[in-house]
This record gives C-alpha cells, sequence and structure tokens, in this order.
C-alpha cells in the first residue's frame, strides 16, 4: 500500500505543532497586509457538486494558488497557497502542474480513496518536484498524452517541455519568429490541447522585434494552428486562453472582455459574452465556461477596447471567476477578491475532487510532513523482503 506513512498525514503535521502557512511576516510597528475579501454566489458549491468537480486558480500578482471546493457540510472550502508567480495551472485528482516565477511546479495527491485530510479534504495536493527552468515567463501548460507537461515559453516565443540537462526543450515556434532568443517578441501566452497534443496557441501579435507586441494589443492578435502554423484567427485585442471543446475553439479575447469562438472560415473572433475584467484563465465542461477576470494594473485599461465597453455598460472591472452557461450567455455562479489581490493568471476545473487543498511553496508542514510509499515486495509468510 502507498502513501500510507500514517491513518491521516496532514493533520499529523498539524498535530505535530506546524503552524498555519502565513505570508512574510512584517516588520514590527508596520501594518498588517490588507485581508483579502472574498464572495460568491450561495449556490457555487452546489454547481460544483452537481458537476463533479471543484476549481483552482492563481494569481500572479499576488503569488497565491486557489482551490474551490464544497467540505462535507456543503459549504465553501476557500484554500489558499503561496507560490512565486502562480501561472499557469493543469491536472487531474492526482497530479497538478503549475509554472512558478523560474520553475514548473509538480503537485502529488497523497491521499488514499476514501482517505481525508481534516476530516475534510479529500485531495491533498503536495509540491514534489520543481523543474527550474530560470526566469522565461511561464505562461499556461498542457500534459501530453504520454503525461509529460508542455508550456509556453513567452520570454522566448516557443513551445516547450522539460529537459533533463538544460532549462527547457524548444519543440515548437511560430514561423513569424525568425530565431530563439530571450526577446518577448509576439508576447506567445495561450495553449490549447486537442487528445493529448499540443494544437492551438495565442499571440498579442506577430512581431518579430523585442517588446513589438505592446503596440499591436489593439488589434494585432492571433491563434495560430501548432501542426500547420497557419493563421487561423486574426484582429484579436490581447488574445488568451484557447480551449477545444464540443467541437468549438473557444478564446478570450481579453482586450475587449468577451469569450467568444474562432469562425474557421472567416478568420475571425464570434463575441458570445461580455465579462467584466480582463480575462486570463478559461476552462469548460458539461456546457459551462469558468472565466477568470482581473483589474486594471493603473487603474485604467489604456487603449483598449474594453475600457470602452465597461463605461457603456456602466461597470466596474472585477476580480475573480464567473461561471458561465454557454447555452444562454449568461453568468450563472461566481467567486469575487476584492484587496490586495486584483490580478488572476489561469483557472481549471479539477474533475471528481470534491474538496481539495495543497501544501505551500514554503509551508512549515513541508518539514513535518512524510508520507511513505511501501517499496517492499508483498510474499507469502515466511518469504525474504526485498528493497528496490
Amino acid at each position: 500500500m502507498s502513501n500510507d506513512a500514517t491513518e491521516n498525514p496532514v493533520a499529523d503535521a498539524a498535530a505535530a505543532g506546524a503552524p498555519a502557512e502565513a505570508p512574510v511576516a512584517n516588520p514590527e510597528g508596520t501594518k498588517p497586509p490588507e485581508p483579502v475579501k472574498k464572495s460568491c454566489t450561495p449556490g457555487l458549491t452546489g454547481w460544483m457538486r452537481r458537476n463533479a468537480l471543484s476549481i483552482a486558480f492563481t494569481s500572479y500578482q499576488s503569488g497565491r494558488l486557489y482551490l474551490l471546493g464544497a467540505d462535507p457540510k456543503g459549504r465553501l472550502s476557500f484554500h489558499e497557497r503561496f507560490y512565486q508567480r502562480a501561472m499557469g495551472i493543469v491536472g487531474n485528482g492526482q497530479r497538478l502542474f503549475m509554472g512558478g516565477l523560474y520553475q514548473i511546479w509538480r503537485f502529488e495527491n497523497i491521499l488514499r480513496a476514501g482517505q481525508a485530510a481534516n476530516d475534510m479534504f479529500d485531495r491533498c495536493y503536495v509540491p514534489r518536484t520543481a523543474q527550474f527552468t530560470g526566469a522565461i515567463d511561464i505562461h499556461e501548460l498542457g500534459i501530453r498524452k504520454g503525461g509529460t507537461v508542455v508550456f509556453v515559453n513567452t520570454r522566448y516565443n516557443c513551445l516547450c517541455v522539460p529537459s533533463l540537462t538544460h532549462s527547457f526543450k524548444v519543440i515548437w515556434k511560430p514561423g513569424f519568429i525568425s530565431k530563439i532568443v530571450p526577446e518577448d517578441r509576439c508576447h506567445l501566452n495561450g495553449l490549447a490541447m486537442r487528445d493529448g497534443k499540443p494544437k492551438y496557441v495565442t499571440a498579442v501579435c506577430r512581431s518579430d522585434t523585442i517588446d513589438g507586441w505592446r503596440d499591436r494589443r489593439h488589434d494585432g492578435g492571433v491563434v495560430i494552428d501548432v501542426e500547420t502554423n497557419e493563421i487561423v484567427c486574426e484582429g484579436l485585442s490581447m488574445p488568451h486562453s484557447p480551449r477545444w471543446a464540443d467541437g468549438k475553439l473557444w478564446v478570450l479575447n481579453s482586450g475587449t472582455g468577451y469569450l467568444g469562438t474562432v469562425d474557421f472560415e472567416t478568420r475571425r473572433f464570434v463575441p458570445h459574452v461580455f465579462c467584466p475584467g480582463f480575462l486570463r484563465g478559461l476552462a469548460i465542461k458539461n456546457g459551462f465556461a469558468a472565466v477568470g477576470l482581473s483589474k486594471p494594473r493603473n487603474a485604467r485599461f489604456d487603449g483598449l477596447e474594453l475600457q470602452q465597453n465597461l463605461e457603456a455598460k456602466d461597470s466596474q472591472a472585477w476580480c475573480g471567476v464567473q461561471i458561465v452557461d454557454l447555452r444562454s450567455g449568461s453568468v450563472v455562479e461566481w467567486v469575487r477578491l476584492d484587496g490586495p489581490v486584483t490580478e488572476l493568471f489561469d483557472v481549471t476545473f479539477i474533475d471528481d475532487v470534491t474538496c481539495p487543498m495543497a501544501l505551500g511553496q514554503q509551508s512549515p508542514e513541508n518539514l513535518s510532513l512524510v508520507s511513505i510509499e511501501d517499496g517492499l515486495a508483498s510474499q507469502e509468510a515466511g518469504a525474504s523482503r526485498l528493497t528496490a
């Protein structure tokens, strides 16, 4: 039996005196950090239960990983952990991958089927490896059919997989990028997987000069077919988070605030629903989409249609996640963050998980929590037991 050093390893770690994780302590005499104010619709936990999923999302601006679930009493579990520059996140009930400041984190669930941590959590994701890449500005991630993680390397304008000996291994770059150099030229950012392979990516423009994308934010955005190098959609404003679902390619036209689809015949974006914020992070299941929303960095969205769209609707930008019914275009559930957290990056569903938790990058539990995988061969009574 694996992962069974204790009946409840997380609870045992806490009982051993490990304090709860906290951000960096404040110098004496200074004000404590402003708390994050969280609110949500009363039906969110019921919606997650009906769709057999929980929600993970990241905030690179504040270095936070959030896991949303429903506890055994049906209340919202809002689990927060700190990771430097938390970016793209993907995974399932047993494993998560997440991009960070200069590494890709791999988390493993250490709980057995039917086991609960602290009588509440049905998954406990523990960081087990950190693939060090250097500061390459990792954006979205995907998992290939064989289980290998693939990631968007924004600083070098390419798709990569981890390397055993180097910072990364390049597997694809856009046709308009002339060479692999540390110059964010087109701001490659989003990745859509299809049948276990990278299929579509988003870029803010087709620039082949350093920082060229900043002057093309209004309408230079493109969606690219990785297999053919064809531009399948153009004229977008800072597109992010392409996702293939139900025979359609969904994408966030972030600079306008619209979620929509790609019309492959016209190579144009078809808007579906407006969400009040700068959109990053998209997950789709059962005809519903979870969309991540961010507030502006400098009080306004300079040069973007989003600013005009917000004013036309007499609305302020959100930071949070909205659940959209793709059939009606209406928002059915939401979670909102106010306070120091103002920008999100990615959102993903974790299927068949009710109430997840994780350990943090600097969590004291990482020191006191030890779980053991039993590598002793099962033998008949009296037979020898061998270790690998």
